[in-house]
């Protein structure tokens, strides 16, 4: 037992020394497993709520019924859009406009003509005419791009440069 106690008085300053790297080394591992629990611990209230816990099982069924929520509503938005479409063929959505000068003694192009017309190129050719003695404004029909009334050549030009300005979708990928 002697020698015992004399070794452990010989190397008590090694034995120390190991002794206080080894609770050094213990201190680092439990601050880093600290750290680590921390981490998760943050990830757990995030994923259950801030409020009272919920069954994992409780939590998807909630996140089903929005994606649900969510797909019924964007079918409804795509219907509207659709719709929206639709209304658009009806309505003014190509415009030509020439200005031209029919009297050579009169300064400036002061007399028009102007095609307006939707998605099926139906709509109407304006053509007003300025002069000395008054100012005069025609509107003809088009149907399908033509007019069943004989249009003047700044009329047919107002509607080829309508036509030419047509309004094209975006398309999407399904």
């Amino acid at each position: 037992m002697n020698e015992l106690v004399e070794m452990m008085s010989m190397y008590a300053p090694i034995l120390l020394i190991a002794l206080t790297i080894g609770w050094v080394f213990l201190l680092i591992l439990c601050i880093l497993n600290n750290r680590k629990i921390g981490k998760l611990q943050e990830k757990y209230n995030f994923f259950m709520g801030k409020g009272e816990p919920k069954q994992i099982e409780e939590l998807l069924v909630e996140h089903i019924q929005k994606v649900h929520e969510v797909a019924a509503s964007q079918s409804q938005m795509m219907d509207r859009c659709n719709s929206i479409e639709k209304n658009l063929q009806q309505c003014t959505q190509k415009m030509g406009i020439i200005r031209y000068n029919p009297f050579d003694e009169m300064g400036g192009d002061l007399c028009f003509a102007i095609a307006l017309l939707d998605d099926q190129d139906n709509g109407v050719v304006l053509n007003g005419i300025y002069s000395r003695e008054g100012s005069y404004t025609y509107a003809k029909p088009i149907e399908g791009g033509k007019s069943k009334y004989t249009l003047s050549a700044e009329e047919v030009q107002a509607l080829d440069m309508a036509i030419r300005t047509a309004y094209h979708k975006a398309t999407s990928k399904k």
